[in-house]
């Protein structure tokens, strides 16, 4: 469980961050400022904060198309994240990512990915080379959606995974609907935990509304891999509160009552209701450490705005081919 006061605010300081990023950036997106696609992470933030709660700087991650907050709660700098999703040179990717290619080598990101299913294969690599080298402690950590679940890289990576003991942590965001593709008509086992069974790892289904719940499972999924006991697929239930990606329109796959059910339940209003009936806060620090974000975020914008788009020359840089 979580040991003391600053680690309970840091968990919502970070939740605070993915959401209010995230807000911005869907206004600048509506607005234009923004191309491309664009997925947000608002509504899942506790399953970032809790699992990120766990991992040093050298770890490494790799995150789907849903990435920005997988991102902020690495630590990434929040200019040159709203750069990149401009498009501008000041970017992680000099603007070529956008947003769902976001990386940091630096910060342990091997990026986000806009193929389902596609970080699986790249993170149980990783994870083979930190066995190959010998680098203790170390640990992967592999973001999936439920519509990777199909994928043949999900079978691959977790046999193999869980044959050869890799350092690996499998988080699979359980947000019910692939796109538009609800979980009932795409898995004929609802309990997606139990799949862990078929690989001889343990698995686990945990309340990804609910950020200590899912700090006290990935805790103990993190150290497992970090001592030599294996990898672990955890299953974080938790919902989008807004449409899959450019279009928000999700009327013809989900109800109204649905979508309340979960907004009501909305991780960080909860939190903050716990922190306060706790005493771990009082209302006056959380509507400053909101006001210091804001202002972070504001600046990201305005550095963001600022930024030169990366010029004609530099076309065939940094590509594979």
């Amino acid at each position: 469980m979580v040991a003391d006061q600053k680690e309970l605010l840091d968990l919502y300081r970070t939740m605070l961050t993915i959401r209010l990023f995230e807000e911005q950036v869907r206004t600048e997106f509506m607005q234009g400022k923004i191309p491309g696609m664009l997925h947000l992470y608002i509504g899942q933030e506790a399953v970032a904060a809790g699992v990120f709660g766990h991992l040093n700087k050298d770890d490494l991650i790799t995150s789907h198309h849903r990435g920005h907050g997988h991102f902020i709660a690495k630590g990434a700098d929040l200019k040159r994240m709203m750069a990149e999703l401009y498009g501008k040179a000041t970017g992680y990717c000099k603007g070529k990512g956008g947003s769902m290619h976001i990386a940091d080598l630096e910060l342990g990101n091997l990026g986000a990915n806009g193929i389902v299913g596609g970080g699986l294969t790249i993170a149980t690599g990783a994870a083979i080379a930190i066995q190959i080298k010998n680098e203790k402690e170390k640990v992967v950590v592999c973001f999936f959606g439920d519509g990777a679940l199909s994928m043949g890289e999900f079978h691959e990576s977790l046999n193999v995974a869980a044959l050869w003991k890799l350092p690996i942590v499998y988080v699979c965001e359980n947000n019910f609907y692939a796109m538009s593709n609800p979980l009932k008509d795409s898995c004929s086992v609802r309990d997606i935990a139990k799949r862990a069974e078929g690989y001889g790892m343990p698995g686990r289904t945990v309340d990804g509304m609910d950020v200590l719940a899912v700090y006290e499972a990935s805790g103990q999924a993190i150290d497992r891999a970090r001592t030599g006991g294996g990898p672990t697929l955890l299953v974080f239930d938790t919902y989008r509160f807004y449409g899959h990606g450019r279009n928000p329109d999700t009327r013809a796959y989900r109800t109204k009552e649905e979508e309340a059910e979960w907004i009501a339940r909305c991780p960080l209003k909860t939190y903050e209701k716990f922190l306060l009936a706790e005493g771990e806060a009082t209302e006056q620090q959380l509507a400053q450490l909101r006001a210091d974000i804001l202002a972070e975020v504001e600046q990201a914008v305005k550095f963001a705005e600022e930024s030169p788009f990366p010029s004609v020359a530099e076309m065939e840089e940094d590509i594979y081919a």
